[in-house]
């Protein structure tokens, strides 16, 4: 391919193909460049199969709320962990066949094999050299693994490798108790597998607040054995594999590391870009315009290790290929940050993280799940939300919640602190009964208590019933 090309886009997992999209509509003079296999993280290896695998686990799990409900038999059934696997898999391939249908029409102008760093406007692939007026570093990441547990001998799986085994382990640890190691952990657990976590830190899940954090520990308690606060180290045996952490001792048929993703940056030439990289190879990125210092250069996605979500690698993707294709980029206000945990119950974060607020400008609402009227119906009734306001005016700020249905009640926080929403304001829309969203309105109401009283006339000023039946 000879000439001076508009944009090259190397990677072609979420935020290389939103960058394709919109690279696509301004011009065709692009080419996009995929090192292994083309279909996204999300779709081949992260958010699609671990969901598949977690929807499985927990339906098998609520056998246990069967006696309860007057539903005999539940003793009887199996999980049939194979089975299991092969429609994760098979929904997996559906997932990342949609995501290859993107780059199908595009003949040589998609390239595969593994692309070098020439210069801010250059590059090698498979030998030979391309140019482009600009370029987008949209590369992935890869999962952490510990060099000395490769050298064991023994099963130690990633997410990259679990989903495609024929069958899993009767005992395993897992490694890493940050979003994906929570996931993973339960699910297994709930499957049936034999399962102990290890975290090196005391907090989990990316949870900063310190009571969502004990009441998420305490409830994963329940499922499966938790270690925290050490770091795991692990020895080949003959029955399998040592995990020592602090005092904690156990040996198991097969370890998952779930000790988080590393940016694939490792060989691209970023240091050709003549910019300072960091302590970790990284250069300076402007997370409104994904422009790489002042270069005609955008790093996005994963391989820039700001945020390892989907949503948000689409949003990077999505600016950096209009930016691409402008010849001044514009700065783009970035959404409302929020992360979901998918354990049972959800685990989310919403705006503003509680170790990011100051206490003295801050007031907390809290509900607890336990007694609320809809999650006893359902046998979810067990977790905690807490609701950060702005004491001067009341305006919602963040969350942290381990709460039922909290996925949801996370896009609904979200909106509202998008808006600038305050308490008042929340409290005047309607909550039907009973859903589970009266229990965040019983934190709404209980940061009311600390703002100064509304008009008589305003229905947010609706006080609670104080019965379970009707609150």
């Amino acid at each position: 391919m000879s000439g001076i090309l508009d944009v090259i886009i190397i990677g072609a997992g979420s935020a290389g193909l939103a960058a394709l999209r919109e690279v696509r509509k301004r011009t065709q003079s692009f080419v996009i460049i995929n090192d292994g296999p083309w279909g996204t993280i999300c779709a081949r290896v992260g958010c699609m199969p671990s969901k598949a695998l977690i929807e499985a686990a927990n339906t098998f799990y609520h056998r246990n709320t069967f006696t309860e409900f007057g539903i005999r038999g539940a003793d009887s059934l199996t999980s049939d962990i194979p089975a299991v696997l092969r429609r994760v898999r098979r929904l997996r391939d559906d997932f990342v066949a949609s995501t290859v249908k993107t780059t199908e029409d595009l003949g040589d102008r998609a390239i595969s094999g593994r692309a070098h760093l020439l210069g801010p406007d250059r590059l090698e692939v498979n030998g030979q050299i391309l140019c482009a007026r600009n370029i987008i570093i949209a590369t992935g990441s890869s999962p952490i693994v510990p060099k000395p547990w490769n050298t064991l001998g023994k099963p130690i799986f990633t997410t990259d490798t679990l989903f495609e085994q024929e069958n899993l382990p009767a005992r395993m640890a897992v490694v890493g108790m940050g979003p994906i190691g929570i996931e993973m952990a339960q699910a297994l657990s709930r499957l049936g597998i034999d399962v102990v976590g290890f975290g090196g830190s005391q907090t989990i899940a990316g949870l900063t607040d310190p009571q969502v954090n004990a009441v998420t520990i305490n409830l994963l308690r329940r499922e499966f054995s938790l270690n925290l606060g050490e770091k795991a180290e692990l020895t080949a045996v003959n029955d399998g594999l040592r995990v020592q952490a602090g005092d904690s001792e156990v040996v198991v048929d097969g370890v998952l590391a779930a000790l988080g993703r590393h940016p694939n940056i490792s060989n691209l030439g970023l240091e050709t870009l003549g910019v300072p990289l960091d302590d970790h190879g990284m250069p300076p990125i402007n997370p409104n315009t994904m422009q790489v210092d002042d270069l005609r250069v955008f790093m996005v996605g994963d391989a820039n290790d700001q945020a390892a979500i989907l949503h948000e690698a689409a949003d990077e993707g999505h600016i950096a290929g209009i930016n691409a294709t402008r010849s001044v980029p514009v700065c783009f206000t970035r959404r409302v940050p929020l992360a979901i945990v998918f354990a049972d119950p959800s685990v989310a974060i919403v705006g503003c993280r509680y170790q990011e607020l100051d206490d003295a400008k801050t007031l907390i609402g809290e509900v607890t799940f336990d007694n609320q009227g809809r999650s006893r119906l359902g046998q979810y009734n067990k977790g905690i939300l807490r609701l950060y306001a702005e004491t001067d005016s009341g305006r919602l700020l963040g969350a942290e919640m381990c709460a039922p249905a909290g996925e949801h009640m996370a896009h609904w926080l979200a909106l509202a602190i998008d808006r600038s929403l305050t308490v008042p304001e929340l409290l005047r829309t309607p909550f039907y009964h009973p859903v589970l969203e009266e229990g965040l309105r019983t934190a709404l109401r209980a940061l009311a208590a600390q703002l100064p009283a509304g008009s008589e006339s305003d229905l947010a000023s609706c006080d609670a019933f104080n019965s379970e039946a009707l609150d």
